[in-house]
């Protein structure tokens, strides 16, 4: 009983000092927007009650939903994405320089304000061009996970494989699938958090519904609390998909 009282102190004042500081920091915030107008810091209580509206009111579930649905699409379609690329740059090495070399660096560096104008130009406003945005930059993160994953793969247990049954299919799902599982849900973990980043940014110059457009539409009215409760809505959507889908899943493959 000592011996676990000792090692749930440390736990204790871990989370102490945590949520003391969120309540340090939601304080200083409240005094610091008492004598401000609105449109320059909100109080936390008009915070709330927009945040809120964004959950529950059904004119605004609906762009909250509408962002979800797109980040979900974009990490799936890039780690497809990425894992073909580095399936490619492993087993067809003529393909290897040109992924690794010279369309990796592009993707990785090109910046996605970039990308968002390119396609508020090229494509008509709407859930593609933000999804294609997302993908285009979430998948240079895939494709490096999953090829680390392809590097380290035990090759005697390959082989072994491959004594017992002459399928390669077969080999492949039940023996190079599962090896590669946990870098898979690597880049999934990478690419989640990475996408809700960029959601914004896509939403605002290609997108008619989601959170980027509200955000819009509140910068164009002064609405300074939309404007936050916009980024603590993501916050929040974030520690969920984490917490309830990514870290069971991720526990489930032991790369946590």
């Amino acid at each position: 009983m000592a011996r676990r009282s000792a090692r749930a102190a440390p736990a204790f004042a871990s989370h102490v000092v945590a949520d003391g500081l969120v309540v340090a920091a939601v304080l200083a915030w409240w005094f610091t927007a008492h004598g401000l107008p609105s449109y320059v810091l909100p109080e936390p209580v008009a915070t709330a009650r927009q945040l809120m509206l964004l959950f529950v009111d059904p004119g605004f579930i609906g762009d909250t939903l509408i962002s979800l649905a797109r980040v979900v699409t974009a990490v799936a379609a890039a780690v497809i994405i990425g894992g073909l690329l580095a399936l490619a740059a492993r087993f067809v090495p003529s393909t290897s320089y040109a992924i690794y070399r010279r369309l990796l660096p592009v993707l990785n560096s090109f910046p996605a304000v970039g990308w968002a104008l390119l396609a508020a130009f090229w494509l008509a406003p709407g859930n593609f061009s933000v999804v294609a945005v997302e993908v285009l930059i979430l998948v240079p993160f895939c494709t490096i996970a999953i090829a680390q994953g392809l590097a380290d793969m035990d090759q005697d247990l390959i082989e072994m494989g491959r004594s017992f049954s002459r399928s390669p299919i077969r080999v492949a799902l039940k023996i190079a699938g599962p090896l590669l599982l946990p870098y898979i849900m690597s880049s999934i973990r990478i690419a989640y958090g990475v996408g809700w980043k960029i959601a914004l940014v896509a939403e605002l110059f290609g997108a008619q519904r989601g959170l980027g457009y509200l955000m819009l539409r509140a910068e164009i009215t002064s609405d300074t609390a939309m404007v936050f409760a916009t980024c603590f809505a993501i916050v929040i959507i974030f520690f969920a998909g984490e917490k309830l889908v990514i870290e069971p899943l991720a526990r489930r493959f032991s790369i946590v």
